[in-house]
């Protein structure tokens, strides 16, 4: 397949009069084009909402513990369930989306997500806090695993990797928002205030894809079968050695990621002495590192230079800043301070401008047949290995940043590792294929 962008071309018999919105399964391509700002600002939300779920709660954990009578360790795993919600749902929901189209499994999500962030606001005891965080996790896979499969029915080729980094520019603000939301609502409001706040985001979100996003898998090109169906197809998939490198280098790309998450406030804060405003700034500052070098791929790099190179250049920076930060923490060049781990720190988070949306793009063009399966297994596989990740960070105690930069070199070296062994990008294998015809009858 080769690397150009386009709109799926919708069927001419596909009926319009069923759904009203501006992008339906018979929009032509123009359409598709004219309702773009609008549709990325959609996609932008669903893609956000995981982690304003996630963030928005952290200012609110100390209170959670007094206002429930829970040990801080029962608290946690309310983060704890709606992580591992949010991983498993994705592989329920993205074949899903396939056999049923986008629109029917993310509304349905969208409305049991609103329901249950509502009655998490309500909630008497930490273990009903628990259960309904696991279902909140559940309902929001449908945001994050739809929202890709939805790129993948639009875009192709350079377009969706252009796409993706777009996307960045939205859901990539959320992490460095929603603590500060979650703050402000503090002020005015208990813990509860925190998870109507987010009913109301998730009710708006409900509407406006209801009312403004359409439905973009066409009949024609969906999946048939049940539960036995959808296990054939994620295995086809996971055969695919091309399509299961790029998901598992981006995976442990994300586990770089999740180290960085689990361990900075403590690295900056404990050991190197820094202010929480401080670290505020710093967190702030290589988040917005990640979403500009993320547009510079989309709007300078995608097209010019092959997805595959940029992805390479991407993974190489991130090993070269990992193995810098492990050397500086382990005393190699001696006592260092904190601006030069802010600089390592800062080199990594902005090179995964240049691996993340690549990868999910290269991935994607493998499955244009199971777009919602594959975005599955993509997001699956990035939250549970950021999620083993992310305790390993502190296993050695609070006097050393070295389990930090450890797991991230061993992380960023077996995502080099999968990319150059199982993708090879060097081979004309590694081009995107056609689906084949028994993939197609699945």
């Amino acid at each position: 397949m080769p690397e150009r962008g386009h709109a799926t071309a919708p069927s001419k018999d596909s009926s319009t009069k069923a759904n009203p919105s501006p992008l339906t399964t018979t929009a032509p391509l123009t359409a598709a084009r004219r309702t773009g700002l609008l549709v990325t600002f959609i996609l932008g939300g669903l893609s956000a909402l995981p982690p304003l779920s996630m963030d928005m709660y952290l200012p609110a954990l100390p209170t959670v513990t007094t206002a429930l009578d829970s040990p801080a360790a029962t608290v946690q795993l309310t983060l704890t369930a709606c992580l591992a919600g949010m991983a498993l749902g994705q592989l329920v929901i993205g074949p899903m989306s396939d056999k049923w189209g986008r629109r029917r499994p993310l509304l349905t999500g969208m409305v049991v997500y609103v329901l249950a962030t509502a009655i998490c606001a309500f909630t008497p005891t930490v273990e009903l806090l628990i259960a309904f965080r696991l279902l909140q996790g559940l309902a929001g896979a449908a945001a994050i695993v739809i929202a890709r499969a939805v790129v993948r029915d639009l875009y192709d080729g350079v377009e969706m990797a252009r796409f993706f980094s777009t996307l960045m520019l939205i859901s990539g603000v959320a992490p460095i928002i929603a603590p500060l939301i979650g703050g402000q609502v503090m002020r005015f409001a208990d813990w509860r205030g925190v998870f109507l706040v987010l009913t109301v985001v998730g009710a708006l979100l409900t509407l406006l894809v209801w009312r403004r996003l359409g439905e973009t898998l066409p009949p024609e090109r969906r999946q048939t079968g049940g539960v036995g169906a959808a296990l054939r197809t994620m295995r086809g998939l996971l055969a695919d050695r091309v399509f299961t490198g790029y998901t598992l280098a981006g995976g442990f790309a994300f586990a770089v990621l999740f180290a960085y998450i689990s361990a900075s406030p403590f690295v900056v804060q404990e050991i190197y002495g820094a202010s929480a405003q401080t670290f505020s700034l710093l967190f702030g500052v290589n988040s917005l590192g990640l979403i500009a070098v993320g547009q510079i791929n989309g709007k300078l790099l995608v097209g010019r230079v092959s997805l595959d190179k940029v992805l390479g250049y991407g993974l190489a920076v991130i090993t070269t800043a990992s193995v810098a930060l492990l050397l500086m923490t382990s005393g190699v060049f001696g006592e260092v301070g904190l601006f030069p781990i802010c600089a390592g720190l800062f080199v990594l988070m902005s090179a995964m401008g240049l691996v993340l949306p690549n990868t999910n793009a290269q991935a994607l063009m493998r499955a244009p047949h199971a777009a919602g399966s594959a975005s599955a297994l993509l997001g699956t596989s990035s939250f549970l290995v950021g999620a083993v990740a992310s305790p390993l960070v502190g296993i050695a105690g609070e006097d050393t940043a070295v389990p930090m930069a450890l797991v991230q070199v061993t992380c960023s070296f077996l995502a080099v590792f999968c990319f150059v062994v199982l993708c090879r990008p060097w081979s004309a294998g590694s081009a995107p294929k056609p689906p084949t015809a028994q993939q197609t009858a699945a």
